[in-house]
């Protein structure tokens, strides 16, 4: 086993010490893992934009999106409606396989907007689902293009029954990209504007003189967008720390290497910050994955940003047996854990903390970030220890209404007068009080 050498996927024991290490540098991947310069240059912008408005934002565009926009309504983009004369008939087809897929699966788990009612005796509580109004889709495209995104985060919005979705997206990606505006047009956008990065997060949040503020951001971006989205979280609803793609694959002997070797690089190549882990329990297959990828990285179009990943994130842990590997894929939570080998496969129902679960060779990640149908919007830097994949519940909020009758009020008033003369809220006790038919008063005597 090397535990140092020529291959892109180095391979460690996961009690070495080189392991243990490894092990902690992935664990301040989340919040923490952002690097402080990122977060204050990030919080930095987003300040300037929530304060100068339409000119700070395109000074931002102009300076790193490299859009010179002039003037705020060329930053608005609307001419995806032609788009799909620009595509090729089996992406259209692909597509629609697609959002038939993700709409599917949302339809199917969808409690939308309603009302629901619980009576005991005199009290009447609702319940009521009520769609956010207005949404922001943060859509990647720094260094390639997402429709994808567009349909994992669009469709459940729509299904949620969300008014107004507004997409930000670089604009280079845009102009680049007739599939992206194909899929803009097809899900019924709002409103497209081009921007990225952390301006984008800030337009949206706070608004300016041209962008309406939006009530909940949601959709994946890179560091710089996690630091952002970090940065408004008190004043704007976001879906949760979407940051640079991971992936653990947990493999046991038997497992294909080809396949691990591929389903790494596949994350690897996302984001020179992407996560890409094996665990297995053969130090055989671990060493045939690294010869794997280092053959695939040969010819591999995104062979810097894969190799660069690897180098931060990506290792091989060899374990002594199954169940240290599956602990160890706990602790690290990823978004996506792959299960790969007999062994593995038959433990998946045990598995906690990870964003999704992929269980057999024939079920890629890849598949999750276009076909399956749940959407790809998932939990990264270990927050899949409490946080789950977007959905059409993130579109919605929910609110109860409260209601009593008087002889309810009457019976009720006792038990809340005595909580609240418990907690020493002599104000509580006494309103509580007036509705058992008492002034209140005696409670303070």
């Amino acid at each position: 086993m090397t535990e140092a050498g020529g291959s892109a996927l180095r391979v460690l024991a996961a009690g070495s010490s080189a392991g243990r290490e490894r092990l902690e540098h992935l664990g301040r991947r989340g919040r923490g893992g952002i690097e402080a310069e990122i977060r204050q240059a990030a919080a930095e912008i987003v300040d300037r934009v929530r304060a100068g408005g339409d000119a700070a934002l395109l000074e931002a565009v102009r300076r790193f999106d490299g859009y010179e926009a002039g003037t705020m309504g060329l930053l608005r983009l609307d001419d995806q409606g032609t788009a799909r004369l620009s595509v090729e008939s089996a992406v259209l087809a692909a597509i629609e396989h697609a959002r038939g897929a993700i709409e599917a699966y949302h339809r199917a788990l969808l409690r939308g907007p309603g009302v629901e009612r619980v009576d005991r005796g005199g009290v009447r509580i609702e319940e009521r689902r009520i769609a956010i109004r207005r949404v922001g889709l943060y859509v990647p495209g720094g260094r390639f293009p997402y429709p994808s995104t567009v349909l994992m985060t669009a469709v459940p919005a729509r299904l949620a029954g969300v008014e107004e979705i507004v997409v930000a997206t670089p604009p280079q990606a845009y102009r680049d990209s007739p599939v992206l505006r194909h899929v803009l047009d097809l899900v019924g956008v709002d409103e497209v504007w081009g921007m990225g990065g952390a301006h984008a997060v800030a337009a949206l949040a706070y608004g300016t003189e041209s962008i309406r503020a939006v009530d909940l951001i949601a959709g994946p971006g890179n560091a710089w967008v996690a630091a952002a989205k970090q940065h408004v979280a008190a004043d704007v609803g976001i879906d949760r720390d979407a940051g640079p793609s991971e992936v653990v694959i947990v493999a046991t002997a038997g497992a294909p290497a080809e396949c691990v070797a591929a389903d790494l690089l596949a994350q690897a190549e996302h984001d020179p910050l992407a996560v890409a882990v094996l665990v297995t329990d053969s130090a055989e297959l671990a060493e045939s994955v690294g010869r794997e990828v280092d053959s695939r990285l040969a010819d591999l179009p995104t062979a810097e940003t894969a190799v660069a990943a690897l180098e931060r994130y990506g290792v091989a842990f060899v374990v002594a047996d199954l169940d240290e590997a599956i602990a160890l894929a706990e602790r690290i939570a990823p978004e996506h854990l792959q299960l790969m080998g007999e062994a593995a496969e038959e433990r998946a129902g045990e598995v906690r903390n990870a964003g999704a679960v992929f269980v057999g060779a024939s079920s890629p990640v890849v598949f999750g970030d276009y076909v399956a149908g749940p959407s790809h919007v998932l939990p990264t830097g270990g927050s899949a220890r409490f946080a789950s994949g977007l959905g059409t519940d993130d579109f919605l909020r929910r609110s109860h209404t409260v209601r009593f009758s008087a002889e309810a009020a009457a019976a009720w008033a006792g038990a809340a007068e005595t909580l609240a003369t418990t907690e020493g809220l002599s104000a509580h006790a006494a309103a509580a009080a007036l509705r058992r038919g008492s002034d209140g008063r005696e409670t303070r005597r």
